[in-house]
């Protein structure tokens, strides 16, 4: 039989670099060939040559209502009638962002972009702009988006800021962002005692979602808020993938934290090109056109994107919703722990709301350091095992994994069971 997947992939390595348009599409870490996708529909989606695949990745988190929601649907279909794009405001943005505000109350406004990426370097120039000072603390294994400030690696100590992570990053533009190591308290007291007076924010995944599923310690997470609050830098959660992933109030929820800034995407535009920043008024009123931090965009505020956006917090704000989806995610949890201590194999895993990760460890890693030590070879053989079986979780070791209302207990047990017979092969390695 011919593979389709194989020839699109043939056909995209021509014309886009490395075949796809983000590199964790690749397989690159895992090997094989990516999959093409054709359709999606409620948990599943099915790939070139019309195979289904449970979904655990939905689309890095968006679709927390699983895909073709028919009420999500429905908004779409209405709003592309009035016109896909118009340059100009819209009654729907304020009404997103009205609901948004309404959700984090740590926000008192908000301002719309296209992408993660965007809200991050956005938030990064406004804490700047804020506060009047350069430097920034950020934490390895936190991913904030490809903007070059944020692409970089820990310097050889405290008293030195970071180094480039990718090329066409010139030193220059990192030498003020400080990389500290996830969840370590003594270098995090140390880094404010060495550059507090300096720092313009503190930026964190509070439930990291890029080195796979870690959470900040309580303590940790309170002491960054002290730390910020006693020096004058803001505290900036990043919550692309916690916000409404985790909790209706997100990561800063779940932890009861407030931060200064908080940056969205993923979830609130329920698959659409849409993302947010936003914070206290007294801050987010240093923006454009009101004052002298400038940001703009084209297409933020989409009149699309934004009815995609509201029709998924209207869906995800219903009484209960919050619950079902934890149980069926903890669920899926409790069932791959117990299948891999089934067979001997060492594995720990953790969840909140819709968003789970595992280890091929005893133990649950606090750290980026400690999620590099997994073995990838294992990690691979279940990879691979699982989606020859049409269960599809992400293709690299580093990345969360999504349940959404749309998965059955049917497909978790169908998830469990397939992990069962794999761990089997990894027990005998």
């Amino acid at each position: 039989m011919t593979d389709r997947n194989d020839i699109l992939f043939e056909r995209a390595r021509a014309v886009i670099p490395g075949g796809v348009n983000s590199p964790v599409r690749a397989f690159k870490a895992v090997g094989g060939t990516p999959r093409f996708i054709q359709r999606a529909q409620g948990a599943y989606f099915w790939d070139a040559n019309d195979k289904r695949y449970i979904d655990y990745i939905g689309s890095w988190g968006p679709m927390i209502l699983g895909h073709g929601h028919p009420a999500v649907v429905e908004a779409v279909q209405k709003a592309v009638l009035e016109g896909f794009s118009y340059g100009a405001p819209t009654e729907r943005e304020i009404e997103l962002a009205e609901a948004i505000l309404a959700l984090v109350p740590s926000m008192e406004m908000v301002r719309l972009v296209s992408s993660g990426t965007e809200a991050a370097m956005s938030a990064l120039r406004l804490a700047r702009g804020a506060t009047g000072r350069k430097y920034i603390i950020k934490f390895e294994g936190c991913y904030h988006g490809h903007a070059d400030a944020l692409l970089v690696k820990a310097g050889s100590g405290l008293a030195t800021f970071g180094n480039p992570t990718s090329a066409g990053v010139p030193p220059e533009v990192v030498q003020h962002t400080l990389v500290l190591e996830y969840n370590n308290l003594a270098q995090l007291e140390e880094a404010f005692a060495l550059h507090g007076h300096e720092l313009a924010c503190l930026m964190i995944e509070a439930i990291a979602g890029n080195m796979n599923f870690v959470r900040a310690t309580p303590e940790f997470a309170k002491r960054c808020r002290e730390l910020c609050t006693q020096h004058g830098a803001l505290l900036v959660f990043d919550e692309v993938m916690t916000g409404f992933r985790v909790g209706l109030h997100g990561a800063q929820g779940v932890l009861g934290i407030t931060p200064d800034l908080t940056v969205l995407g993923k979830v609130i535009g329920g698959g659409m090109p849409l993302a947010a920043f936003g914070g206290p008024r007294a801050i987010m009123e240093q923006l454009a056109p009101l004052g002298p931090v400038y940001q703009a965009g084209t297409l933020s505020g989409n009149p699309v994107a934004t009815a995609c956006g509201l029709a998924t917090l209207k869906e995800i704000a219903k009484p209960g919703f919050y619950e079902a989806l934890a149980a069926k995610t903890q669920s899926l949890v409790s069932g791959l722990k117990s299948a891999a201590a089934a067979e001997g194999v060492p594995f720990s895993a953790d969840s909140e709301g819709g968003m789970f990760g595992f280890f091929l460890f005893d133990q649950l890693p606090q750290n980026y350091a400690t999620v590099m030590t997994t073995d990838n070879k294992k990690f691979n053989t279940l990879f691979h095992g699982l989606l020859d079986r049409g269960v599809y979780i992400a293709p690299a070791l580093y990345e969360a994994g999504f349940v959404s209302a749309a998965h059955s207990e049917q497909d978790i047990a169908a998830t469990i069971e397939a992990a069962g017979e794999i761990f089997k092969a990894l027990a005998r390695q």
